[in-house]
């Protein structure tokens, strides 16, 4: 199978937003989507976007995404890549498109000198764990993650 990975354009939004909602099925999280197509637009092709996607297109259908943004480590003063999301379509998993868009990210951050590209995966998720482990890429031990969110966000924000 033939594909191309490229940068998405604003004809890409309907397809986006498909993909996303795809994504949240597989992790069992479609009732946390709240993104639509004005949201996509906003995010991914602002004036100054703060988040950026690649699509990957085969024979014109986009059968995957990787969004991504910049991220900064201050132990070593250098920005890194942040993968947020990476899906592809089940029936085109398995023909390299997975590891072409974490490659075309590798290389972003070897031309851009960065110094890290990270990620995260759910712990049930043992499919993609074990492709990224078959990579190279190792788990971060010693962290977890947190997050405010929703009301605990407004409430720590209206405190602070």
């Amino acid at each position: 199978m033939t594909f191309v990975i490229r940068r998405a354009g604003p004809k890409d939004v309907p397809a986006i937003l498909r993909l996303i909602r795809k994504l949240a099925e597989y992790e069992r999280l479609l009732d946390h989507v709240e993104i639509d197509e004005t949201r996509i637009r906003e995010s991914f092709f602002a004036e100054s976007p703060k988040a950026f996607c690649d699509i990957a297109e085969v024979a014109g259908d986009a059968v995957g995404y990787a969004i991504w943004f910049y991220s900064y480590s201050t132990f070593t003063g250098r920005h890194g890549i942040y993968l947020e999301d990476i899906y592809v379509k089940p029936e085109h998993r398995g023909a390299g498109i997975g590891k072409a868009f974490l490659g075309e990210l590798a290389r972003r951050c070897t031309d851009e000198r960065l110094t890290r590209l990270e990620w995260s995966v759910l712990d049930w998720n043992q499919p993609s764990i074990g492709f990224y482990r078959a990579l190279g890429a190792i788990p971060v031990d010693g962290w977890t993650r947190y997050r405010l969110d929703r009301d605990a966000l407004a409430a720590v924000g209206a405190k602070l």
